[in-house]
């Protein structure tokens, strides 16, 4: 049966060193997980961790050595940037568990295809209504081209990061800085824990949480992120 009309396109991320691209299914993203930026959020302890979700579509795929023009979004007075590592599961992943659900820990790791850096944009004033009135953050998470990320580079190219310096420059003024062995959760625990609540599976992209230091961007800033062993992202705000 023929269709309503023409199908979104298939949203997708390049590869390092490959001829082909990684199709993204959902997009999963990990709250406070770096002490430092829970604090500096309001939270002044270790908590189990919590998702929320971006829509796919708001992705900016990003090709290596590229500067990307990301839309300045409206409705907003704060828009903030994090910057984060990203998660992207493969294959292996619909084997693991109860096919993608209940991953054991041991095993989370086998899940994963490869790493990006990836930002996070909030519309922080939107996010901060919503808490206030314990209503949902889509509004401040999930607007377009919130969520620009630069090319995967494969585990087996690349392993598993466990530390390595992540820091974000703003118009060339470093805003933030932070190890990834400062993760409450990491990788291995953030994959067993959401497949407890939901069923993974190849395609899944999940950003890890950013360090302290987030702060307000305007138009015409340009952002310079990266993540130590995995790669570089550069937007400019138009």
């Amino acid at each position: 049966m023929p269709y309503l009309f023409a199908p979104p396109p298939v949203v997708a991320l390049p590869v390092l060193g490959a001829d082909t691209l990684f199709p993204v299914r959902r997009v999963y993203c990990v709250g406070r997980n770096y002490a430092d930026h829970a604090r500096e959020m309001g939270a002044d302890t270790r908590e189990p961790p919590f998702f929320f979700s971006k829509p796919r579509d708001a992705l900016v795929p990003v090709a290596e050595g590229h500067v990307a023009t990301v839309a300045y979004p409206p409705a907003t007075d704060n828009l903030q940037h994090e910057v984060e590592l990203v998660v992207a599961l493969g294959p292996a992943v619909a084997e693991l568990g109860r096919a993608g659900q209940d991953i054991p820990l041991a095993q989370a790791l086998d899940a994963v295809f490869g790493y990006a850096v990836g930002f996070d944009l909030t519309r922080r004033d939107h996010q901060q209504r919503a808490k206030d009135k314990a209503q949902p953050w889509e509004m401040g998470k999930g607007f377009d081209q919130s969520g620009p990320v630069g090319p995967l580079l494969s585990a087996a190219r690349a392993g598993h990061p466990e530390r390595g310096h992540i820091w974000l420059e703003v118009n060339g003024e470093r805003r933030q800085s932070g190890d990834l062995g400062q993760m409450n959760w990491p990788v291995a625990a953030i994959i067993a824990n959401l497949s407890t609540m939901v069923r993974l599976a190849p395609g899944d992209l999940i950003f890890t949480g950013t360090p302290a230091g987030v702060s307000t961007i305007l138009p015409g800033d340009t952002l310079v992120g990266e993540v130590a062993g995995v790669g570089r992202l550069s937007v400019t705000l138009a």
